[in-house]
């Protein structure tokens, strides 16, 4: 099954690379590009779209604003963050807003391509350049979901919710817990539900929240 791809870039000469890159990939087509995230709301209501690879900075309506209008009026649409050294005060805030990871553009072609399947078998991905900017900020911010007290997890549960913050796959924590995939999706259900959370990525801040990872 084919991967339709949003690509969100204001600068075209960086959008054609990218997309010469991720069409290298036999199961991934870039289907529709924007400039901007004005744009790339106006697209998402025309064409089916699986994934977003989104900038940061863009003209009119940037990526953090865009993340966070795509996300709550389509809660299941699976983002990554195009980001530079310089973004990531900004990039960061993404990710509370549900974004699945952050890519440099500087990336080797081989990392965006794993990157983007990572992320559609489930998984997070923060580039370890960009994490060691980040994690300080995740661990000093306060959210208010996570201050009340959480309801119990199995010991299983905080298995699974530890690999979600290690930035595993569905796959990965099945085949590192010798469960089925459904099955580590009905735990991950179980958990947003228990701890009143809306996505993986909320489980992942969690996790670092809680000492977990």
């Amino acid at each position: 099954m084919t991967v339709h791809i949003l690509l969100v870039e204001d600068q075209a000469i960086v959008r054609n690379g990218l997309k010469m890159i991720i069409e290298q990939d036999p199961e991934f087509q870039v289907v529709a590009e924007a400039s901007n995230g004005i744009e790339a709301l106006k697209m998402i209501e025309k064409v089916h779209i699986d994934l977003i690879l989104m900038d940061v900075r863009m003209p009119e309506m940037n990526g953090i604003e865009a993340t966070k209008r795509i996300r709550t009026r389509f809660p299941n649409m699976r983002i990554i963050i195009l980001t530079t050294f310089d973004d990531d005060e900004y990039a960061y805030q993404t990710l509370k807003d549900g974004a699945m990871g952050f890519i440099l553009k500087s990336s080797p072609p081989e990392k965006l391509l794993t990157s983007i399947h990572s992320v559609l078998d489930g998984g997070m991905v923060i580039q370890e350049d960009v994490a060691a900017k980040l994690m300080p900020k995740l661990l000093q911010q306060q959210y208010t979901s996570f201050e009340k007290q959480p309801l119990p997890l199995s010991e299983r549960e905080l298995e699974i919710v530890k690999l979600v913050g290690e930035g595993k796959t569905n796959k990965e924590i099945a085949n590192a817990l010798f469960l089925s995939v459904g099955t580590v999706k009905n735990h991950i259900t179980n958990i947003l539900q228990e701890l009143e959370l809306r996505d993986r990525t909320q489980i992942a801040i969690y996790a670092i929240k809680n000492g977990l990872v």
